[in-house]
C-alpha cells in the first residue's frame, strides 16, 4: 500500500501544465492596428497594443498569486473596465445592426471576409487577458460589418470613421489604464504588522478599502490567496478610503519570465 501511495505521489509530481494552442484571426487593419499598439516616436508617445495589455494581466495575475492586495485592487479595476468597454461596444454593434437591417428584402448582403487575414497566435495566462482578446474580436467583426455598411452606401464616410474611433478608443482607453498598473512587492501580512514595508506601499499607492486589504472583496477571476510566512500580527491603522494605487514603477513579480503574445504583420486589407 505504502508503494502504491508512493507511485502516485510520484506520478502527480511529474505531472506538467496543461498547455492549448491558441490563436486570434483578425479580418480588418483597424484591428490588427489595435492588436499591435505604436511604438514611441519622436514627438509621438507610444501607444499600448492588445499584447502589451496581455502582458500586463499576466503580471497583474502572478501580483495577486503573491498576495499583493494592491494587484488585488488593480483587477476589480480592470475588471470593471472591461464590463464598460463590452458594453460601449454593444451600443456600437447595435447602431450597426440598425444600418444594416436598411437593406431592402429583395437584396441579400453575405459576409464580408478577408481573402487573406491575420492569424495571431496567444499566449494568454490570465482570464482578464482573455476577455480582452475576446473584445478586440467582436470590434473586428463590428469593423468588418461598418465597412460593409458604408460599401454598400447605407453609412457615409463620417459615420463610418467615427464609429470606427469610437470603438477603437474604447478599447485603447482600457489599455492605458491596465499601463499604470505597478507591483507594490507587499503583501497583506506587512499589512497586517504594519511594518516599514505596508506604510510605504500606503504613502506610494494610496490606501485601500478594508474589504480589498482583508480579502473579502476581489475579482472573480482572482487566484485563490496563500498565506505565507505568517507572523504575530497587529491590528494596521489603514483606513477605508477609496485608493489611488499608482505611482513609480515597483519590482516587478516573480516569475516574470513569459512571453506574453507573439505579433504578426498588417497583411489584411479591407475590401468587401
Amino acid at each position: 500500500m505504502a508503494s502504491e501511495n508512493s507511485a502516485t505521489e510520484s506520478l502527480q509530481l511529474n505531472l506538467g501544465s496543461l498547455r492549448s494552442a491558441m490563436s486570434l484571426t483578425l479580418h480588418t487593419h483597424h484591428a490588427s492596428r489595435i492588436w499591435h499598439g505604436r511604438a514611441a516616436t519622436e514627438g509621438k508617445p507610444g501607444i499600448v497594443g492588445l499584447n502589451g495589455f496581455v502582458s500586463i494581466m499576466n503580471k497583474l495575475k502572478r501580483g495577486a498569486e503573491q498576495d499583493d492586495p494592491y494587484s488585488d485592487w488593480w483587477m476589480l479595476c480592470i475588471e470593471d473596465k472591461l464590463a464598460l468597454t463590452k458594453e460601449q461596444l454593444q451600443i456600437l454593434r447595435q447602431q450597426v445592426d440598425q444600418a444594416l437591417a436598411d437593406v431592402p428584402p429583395a437584396l441579400s448582403l453575405g459576409e464580408n471576409m478577408n481573402v487573406q487575414p491575420v492569424r495571431l497566435p496567444l499566449f494568454v495566462s490570465s482570464q482578464l487577458g482573455f476577455m480582452a482578446v475576446y473584445l478586440l474580436a467582436d470590434y473586428d467583426d463590428l469593423a468588418r460589418r461598418l465597412i460593409l455598411a458604408h460599401h454598400t452606401a447605407l453609412i457615409d464616410r463620417s459615420t463610418l470613421e467615427r464609429w470606427l474611433n469610437d470603438g477603437a478608443h474604447a478599447l485603447r482607453s482600457l489599455f492605458s489604464l491596465a499601463q499604470q498598473y505597478r507591483y507594490s512587492g507587499t503583501r497583506r501580512d506587512d499589512f497586517a504588522a504594519n511594518n516599514a514595508a505596508a506604510r510605504a506601499a500606503v504613502e506610494k499607492f494610496g490606501e485601500l478599502p478594508q474589504d480589498v486589504l482583508e480579502g473579502t472583496r476581489r475579482s472573480r477571476f482572482a487566484p485563490p490567496l496563500i498565506r505565507r510566512g505568517q507572523t504575530n500580527t497587529a491590528q494596521s491603522g489603514i483606513t477605508n478610503q477609496t485608493p489611488s494605487p499608482v505611482g513609480e514603477a515597483a519590482d516587478t513579480p516573480a516569475d516574470d519570465s513569459e512571453n506574453p503574445t507573439e505579433g504578426a504583420k498588417d497583411s489584411e486589407s479591407d475590401h468587401v
